[in-house]
């Protein structure tokens, strides 16, 4: 079995876009904090069972930075097209075809996207704005009490937003592909 890709595939992971390509660029940057996220945690378990001084900080931080990264992994990867499809029947078409399936998932994954920001938002909404209209940053209840919950809402939601727009746009270019070959 070849593992190299064809020139056509290693084309297919590059960005299609400028948004595209500010993902990635901003995507690469912040995978640096996943380094950040180890030392931390490296610090956690030296101060806790070497010391017996265990912080009250590091398990929180890890865990916004993780859930963060996770949630921009996500945009990386409809960036560079790594995104999970069923390749079993992908593979098995034509290109023809699988243009025509790329335009359905697109489709689907806008409808889908829009309505998870629209919930995102009413999450994000709540833990930002108490019922009574002023703005309080919803946090952990931990001793440490930082408003990471509040923050991370507030990435879902920007980053579901984005995402929508990255189906649109990788729509209209499947879309206009299509035609270029209709003609």
């Amino acid at each position: 079995m070849n593992t190299n890709p064809t020139p056509a595939e290693h084309d297919e992971d590059k960005p299609k876009n400028g948004l595209d390509a500010a993902i990635v660029h901003i995507g690469n940057a912040l995978s640096l904090l996943f380094i950040f996220t180890v030392i931390i945690s490296f610090y956690e378990v030296l101060m806790r069972y070497v010391f017996d001084s265990p912080t009250i900080w590091v398990h929180e931080t890890a865990s916004f930075l993780g859930g963060s990264l996770f949630i921009v992994g996500g945009l990386y990867a409809m960036a560079t097209n790594k995104h999970v499809r069923v390749v079993l029947l992908y593979d098995m078409v034509s290109p023809r075809t699988r243009q025509y399936l790329n335009v359905f998932h697109h489709v689907m994954g806008l409808l889908f996207s829009v309505l998870m920001s629209w919930a995102s938002y009413t999450m994000a909404r709540e833990a930002w704005i108490t019922p009574w209209g002023e703005m309080r940053l919803e946090t952990s209840g931990s001793a440490w009490n930082p408003p990471f919950p509040a923050l991370l809402k507030g990435i879902i939601f920007i980053c579901l937003c984005v995402l929508s727009v990255q189906f649109l746009l990788h729509l209209i270019a499947e879309i206009r592909g299509l035609r270029k070959k209709d003609v």
